[in-house]
């Protein structure tokens, strides 16, 4: 994503992305981006000006980090300062080029980006998915995966939960199964990712 209020750098900075094949869509200014409420299905990157009509490119930095929209940002200026520069850099930005700049270094920014992109939207597919398995269980298999977790025995957990300990084995097996977890270690880091670990139960 392309914003920038010069029409000849959006225009020289798309034929540069498809050159190594990636495809770009440009805004002149960062209330027509935000009017038009992209959201592509691939790895996004933010090529954006500072200093625009109206909105500026920290504006824009800020809004989508209000909106919790991480989206990696490469700023670039034709006169930045180090405070300008400080403030991108402490929102997130990846780079922050001051024309002019190599096209090269401005195409490894990109691509940095991209790649940091990618890896956000697989963690957050992961977690997605990760999500959708815990709310399979029910709330006994659930407290009996937290007390597991946390190194509770299966006799200790029946004394606990006041069952029976084969009922707990059972328990056990089911989530460890709708959880997709081959090994109690891996059920631990699941557990660990999702945040419950503040639900565990203290050791008695």
């Amino acid at each position: 994503m392309i914003i920038d209020d010069d029409a000849e750098f959006r225009d020289s900075v798309g034929r540069l992305l498809r050159t190594v094949g990636l495809e770009s869509r440009q805004f002149s200014c960062v209330s027509e981006y935000l009017s038009a409420d992209p959201t592509p299905d691939g790895p996004t990157c933010l090529v954006v000006d500072v200093r625009m009509p109206g909105r500026s490119g920290l504006d824009l930095q800020r809004e989508l980090s209000a909106a919790q929209k991480n989206l990696p940002m490469i700023f670039i200026t034709a006169h930045g300062d180090i405070p300008m520069t400080v403030r991108a850099m402490k929102g997130g930005a990846i780079e922050f080029l001051t024309k002019p700049f190599r096209d090269q270094d401005l195409l490894d920014a990109i691509m940095t980006g991209l790649s940091r992109d990618r890896a956000r939207r697989e963690s957050d597919k992961a977690m997605g998915a990760l999500r959708e398995r815990l709310n399979t269980l029910s709330p006994r298999e659930r407290e009996i995966m937290i007390q597991a977790t946390a190194g509770r025995l299966n006799k200790q957990i029946a004394n606990d939960v006041g069952i029976a300990e084969s009922t707990v084995k059972v328990h056990r097996t089911n989530l460890m199964r709708k959880m997709k977890a081959r090994s109690l270690p891996e059920l631990s880091r699941m557990v660990d990712t999702l945040g419950l670990t503040q639900e565990r139960p203290q050791r008695s």
